[in-house]
């Protein structure tokens, strides 16, 4: 079991951190940590994040020293089976106009990339970056990409990227450094939806050519 690490964020935040590399049976710990620690008093807020999690507490009413205690404990319990996430496909036009780089980068012709990239079945370790930015794991090895040496100043909302050895959907405009293979127009983030986010950790997710 790897080894769980605490430290403060300030007066009113720790974080539990994992050591690399990130894998999905450590996010699925992350997970179940989380659900654990919500209901524990003075617990205000957790945040999932890659190997690490974040957990928000009230001062007034617990003490850090004690919710360290109680993570550490929690950590040690056994990994409990978990559900499998809802799945859900993404239609995805592949006309991004770094399709042929990242073609290039790889030794791929561009339908080999949308190929490999529809065939694979991902998993979202969590939620970050700006709201419904879902991180998924999964990526064939064959398709990691470096980012862009140059991030662009505005990606449209919809783009489909690939960042490294993870990809991902911009659901809203932004600046971007991952390299972009295609777009969808899925709405992946909706303030007036309950809840506002298409995604949530532990979904899975395959994408389809259209």
């Amino acid at each position: 079991m790897p080894e769980l690490s605490i430290h403060s964020l300030g007066e009113s935040a720790l974080c539990c951190t994992l050591p690399a590399p990130v894998s999905l049976d450590q996010q699925q710990r992350i997970w179940q940590l989380a659900a654990a620690l919500s209901d524990v008093d003075g617990v205000q807020e957790l945040i999932p994040g890659m190997n690490n999690l974040t957990l928000v507490f009230d001062p007034l009413r617990t003490d850090p020293a004690a919710l360290q205690a109680a993570a550490h404990q929690l950590w040690e319990q056994p990994p409990r089976r978990r559900a499998p996430g809802r799945r859900i496909e993404i239609p995805v036009t592949y006309d991004g106009p770094d399709l042929g780089d990242v073609a290039t980068h790889c030794g791929l012709s561009a339908d080999e990339v949308v190929q490999r990239h529809t065939a694979g079945e991902y998993v979202v370790y969590f939620l970050g970056f700006q709201p419904g930015f879902a991180y998924l794991g999964g990526l064939d090895e064959s398709l990691h990409t470096p980012r862009r040496h140059e991030p662009r100043m505005s990606v449209p909302a919809g783009s489909v990227g690939i960042g490294g050895a993870q990809t991902g959907i911009y659901p809203l405009a932004t600046p971007g450094g991952w390299q972009l293979i295609g777009r969808t127009s899925l709405p992946l983030f909706d303030p007036q939806a309950a809840p506002p986010t298409l995604l949530a950790p532990g979904d899975r997710v395959r994408f389809v050519a259209s």
